[in-house]
């Protein structure tokens, strides 16, 4: 069978997947596009997801080229293999043109992780009416979405629950990283793509400067596994103090006071925590007209999102400065009612993002279609 990620939270949710197709089925043979965890699960590589590390609109539009190689290669490879099903994760753009070629050539297509057609080209759903043969979904509310539609769905949780697990107590993750037990940690999570890194991290180095002079504070890094410490470290001021820390992003969300979260899957993660936290985010000033323009959404952040309501301050484009990120943090770092109130606030994000076990759900919709192909 073929699967198509084009970026780190795909290839990491994606990778669940690969695990339970093994293990369901052993010598199952899974090619297509992904990264780094699809391929230690055992699928084969034919074109690795680096190729495609850029977002937003104009970024997009310069590398039409590199998109269009990357589609011919996949689409040989599909020629050539001849997989029984297509799974599609996530990555709409791309995805949903692969969608038509697979179609075109009477190979079933599945979707896991539904494109965010809630918030922007609704139009899109009749279109994969047409092209997607079922939907798997992690959002309860989008189940709905698609069955209006008539289009086979199925809420399968949320496949982060799967992963949401912290290796240490408090006491050995500070002992681990040097940290001091009796000081406040504040965590920063600046994103996975090193666009996000140049535009927001200098922002949140600046504002947890400025907070550490203001009280006894700490701050750890949380570096996204497809990075390296080398990626971040040159926004780090050596003085600092500040930790820079590989493989224990839940271990950091879980143990710290408060985090500055760049939107995205991390929000739901921090979340999970309870962590108090601020959604922060920034892009190129064309890429955020156009999306304003685009998006219906009354919150950009996936944890707002998900509760229903603004639970956490989100501080985007013009509003994501030192200043501002210094005020909304003080409150979580220095009142504990309000800490307290964020964190009781952030419950319904367990309730609602379901029970473990998508990866295995999925794994056998796919084995089922698999069958009947």
């Amino acid at each position: 069978m073929m699967m198509i990620a084009g970026d780190p939270s795909g290839d990491m949710h994606a990778a669940g997947v690969v695990r339970e197709l093994k293990r369901l089925v052993p010598d199952i043979d899974i090619f297509g596009m992904g990264g780094g965890e699809m391929g230690r699960e055992g699928m084969d590589l034919t074109v690795h997801m680096s190729h495609m590390a850029f977002m937003g609109f104009v970024e997009v539009v310069r590398h039409l080229r590199t998109i269009m190689r990357v589609q011919n290669a996949l689409e040989q490879q599909m020629d050539r293999r001849r997989p029984d099903v297509v799974l599609l994760i996530d990555y709409p753009g791309f995805n949903l043109r692969f969608a038509q070629v697979a179609h075109r050539r009477g190979i079933p297509v599945l979707y896991y992780i539904s494109p965010q057609v809630w918030a922007w080209h609704r139009s899109r759903v009749k279109r994969m009416k047409r092209l997607v043969d079922k939907m798997h979904v992690i959002f309860p509310f989008e189940e709905e979405i698609y069955a209006a539609q008539g289009i086979p769905v199925e809420f399968v949780g949320h496949p982060l629950v799967e992963r949401l697990t912290v290796r240490s107590t408090r006491e050995g993750f500070f002992r681990a990283h040097g940290l001091v037990q009796d000081k406040k940690l504040l965590g920063l999570f600046p994103g996975s793509r090193v666009q996000e890194i140049e535009r927001i991290l200098p922002t949140m180095i600046t504002s947890a400067q400025t907070l550490g002079s203001m009280m006894d504070l700490q701050v750890a890094i949380g570096v996204a596994p497809n990075l390296g410490r080398e990626v971040l470290s040159s926004f780090v001021p050596a003085s600092s103090g500040f930790r820079l820390i590989e493989n224990a992003t839940y271990d950091i969300m879980q143990h710290a006071d408060a985090a500055i979260v760049t939107s995205g899957t991390a929000t739901l993660e921090a979340g999970w925590f309870g962590t108090p936290m601020a959604v922060v985010y920034k892009t190129s000033p064309v890429t955020y007209a156009i999306g304003r323009m685009l998006v219906d959404v009354r919150h950009i952040g996936l944890v707002n999102i998900v509760a229903g309501r603004g639970i956490v301050p989100e501080l985007i484009q013009g509003d994501c400065t030192p200043e501002r990120l210094v005020a909304t943090m003080t409150p979580y770092l220095t009142d504990a009612v309000a800490a307290s109130a964020m964190r009781t606030s952030l419950s319904v994000v367990r309730d609602r993002l379901g029970a473990g076990g998508a990866s295995t759900r999925v794994a056998n919709s796919i084995l089922a279609w698999r069958a009947a192909a």
